[in-house]
């Protein structure tokens, strides 16, 4: 099955081209996809429902298109279902191009721009233009299609089927902001003067630089790689080649915060290992998170610079001949994409199990069926007549000495973890990431002292509270990333006190002197830490 949109705009000349350019490659995948987007899903919805303008393409009788504006309040142009949109026609110039050159070609093209995001939908269909004159279906279609509230006169309805859609990738899209969205810029910066003027000295497209790491690297391309998930290269800005890292490393990339602070957050490095002049970051924006990404999305662009620590790895590939059965779960894949790179380079057994809710969702999802033929497998939650998962069977069915890998969502690596237990492989053959640390009940905390040997003070930590927030509030700056426990940044040395272990990254050689400040608490009364 090959995507609709590939189908539609992939025309022989156009295929030579690519062949010719070296393109054709990476655009074969689309002609292998169970996805043929060509029905609109609920991210598709979402994003068109925000739309407050668009462009229109059609063909006349002599041949040659005609873009066309349209704009209204948002959400004017409505997703009727998962195959049809409509909008109202408000009353224009009376040119009427558009509307006749639809009398003889229905095709249209339409281009949606979310400039703040840097995002694009492109969405191919066939037009039906009713009118109120049409009779009584028309005039309840229409009726369906006004804007209520919005004064302007329509005067017909547009029904689009949806033959084809796909999303663009960001680049070369200047971010801008509406005065509306300007000023809660400003406000989340913590800006008290309101203001859609952007001052002269600091222009809004200007390319960041963040962070005060030893090492210096640039943005030097992004993708959008799905919906939610952006993919960044990054490259020393004198193209030198960078450190040396493996599979299952994680870079720290610095961030601005909503609130105007300086943050880090950790990613996994999905780039190939064995390549030494780019890292390659994906990253997942989570509008309903604690900013971080959303930052990422919105400030880093080509030319942006960083200034990040060194490259570390907390979740190591094994070094010798044993197979490897990876398994991931959505952005879960970034590390293990790179784990698969490295086994297929030293020429060890794998298979890698990618699992989502549909292939729109999956970065990556095209390449690594390319790239691993039958040792991968794709597993769609949400496509019917799609194979789900079956944990037990699959790890139950691995060689003895097989080496489990999984990242992704807690509940996933839950699942994995307790089929491993039950097939009988050993604890220390299975390694997971989390996105989170494991769940807590809170309930039960108590408040407890924390005495930092070094700083002479003494503090209390409140049960609702984390260490880290405890020093915050009291001055004391601890270099932090995730917050949840998986990343390591915080690890501090417990000079005395027993450890309530909430986290899921330190190992078992050294959970009895150190800790993860931002999850982890005290068993009993007291901790003294090394700050």
């Amino acid at each position: 099955m090959a995507r609709a949109f590939s189908e539609i705009a992939f025309t022989k000349t156009v295929r030579a081209l690519q062949s010719i350019m070296g393109s054709r490659e990476s655009y074969a995948a689309f002609d292998i996809t169970p996805d043929r987007r060509d029905r609109l899903g609920a991210t598709e919805a979402e994003f068109i429902a925000e739309r407050d303008s668009f462009y229109q393409a059609t063909v006349g009788e002599t041949g040659w298109p005609y873009v066309q504006h349209r704009g209204g309040p948002k959400g004017f142009l409505k997703v009727l279902d998962d195959k049809t949109l409509g909008f109202a026609d408000f009353r224009g110039n009376f040119q009427f191009i558009s509307v006749g050159n639809l009398q003889t070609d229905d095709r249209i093209s339409l281009f949606l721009m979310d400039y703040t995001a840097q995002r694009r939908l492109k969405i191919l269909g066939r037009v039906r233009v009713v009118s109120e004159d049409d009779g009584p279906k028309a005039q309840a279609a229409i009726a369906a299609l006004e804007v209520p509230g919005y004064r302007a006169h329509v005067e017909r309805g547009f029904v689009i089927t949806v033959e084809a859609y796909d999303w663009n990738c960001p680049q070369h899209i200047t971010p801008r902001y509406t005065e509306r969205e300007w000023a809660d810029r400003q406000v989340g910066a913590g800006n008290t003067a309101i203001s859609p003027i952007v001052p002269a000295k600091t222009p809004l497209n200007a390319p960041p630089e963040l962070g005060n790491g030893p090492l210096q690297l640039e943005v030097t391309g992004v993708r959008q790689l799905s919906h939610r998930v952006r993919a960044y290269e990054l490259r020393a800005p004198d193209r030198s080649d960078l450190p040396a890292v493996s599979a299952g490393s994680h870079i720290d990339i610095p961030i601005r915060l909503p609130d105007g602070s300086a943050g880090v957050r950790s990613y996994s490095i999905a780039s190939n290992p064995g390549r030494r002049d780019i890292y390659e970051i994906a990253v997942q924006r989570e509008d309903a998170g604690r900013g971080g990404s959303a930052a990422i999305h919105a400030q880093l662009q080509l030319g942006s610079v960083l200034r990040c620590a060194l490259p570390r790895n907390s979740f190591a590939l094994h070094d010798d001949a044993r197979p490897a059965l990876l398994i991931a779960g959505g952005i879960g894949i970034t590390p293990i994409k790179a784990m698969a790179q490295a086994l297929q380079a030293r020429g060890s057994g794998f298979a890698l199990h990618y699992i989502g809710r549909e292939a729109a969702d999956m970065p990556y999802q095209d390449r690594l069926a390319r790239c691993f033929g039958d040792r991968y497998h794709a597993h769609f939650t949400r496509v019917e007549g799609s194979p789900k998962p079956d944990l037990e069977a699959l790890i139950a069915g691995a060689a003895p000495d097989t080496m489990v890998y999984v990242c992704g969502p807690i509940r996933l690596i839950d699942a994995v973890q307790a089929a491993a237990e039950s097939a009988g492989i050993p604890a220390a053959n299975v390694r997971s990431e989390r996105f989170s640390a494991a769940s807590h009940s809170h309930s039960g905390d108590k408040p407890f002292t924390v005495t930092l040997t070094r700083s002479q003070k003494t503090l209390t930590v409140a049960a609702e509270h984390s260490i880290l927030e405890t020093l915050a509030h009291a001055g004391v700056t601890l270099p932090s990333s995730c917050r949840t426990g998986t990343c390591g940044t915080c690890v501090t040395r417990v000079v005395s006190g027993q450890i309530d272990h909430r986290d899921t990254v330190i190992d078992d050689t050294q959970r009895l002197t150190h800790m993860c400040p931002c999850v982890s608490r005290a068993i009993g009364s007291s901790l003294s830490l090394d700050l």
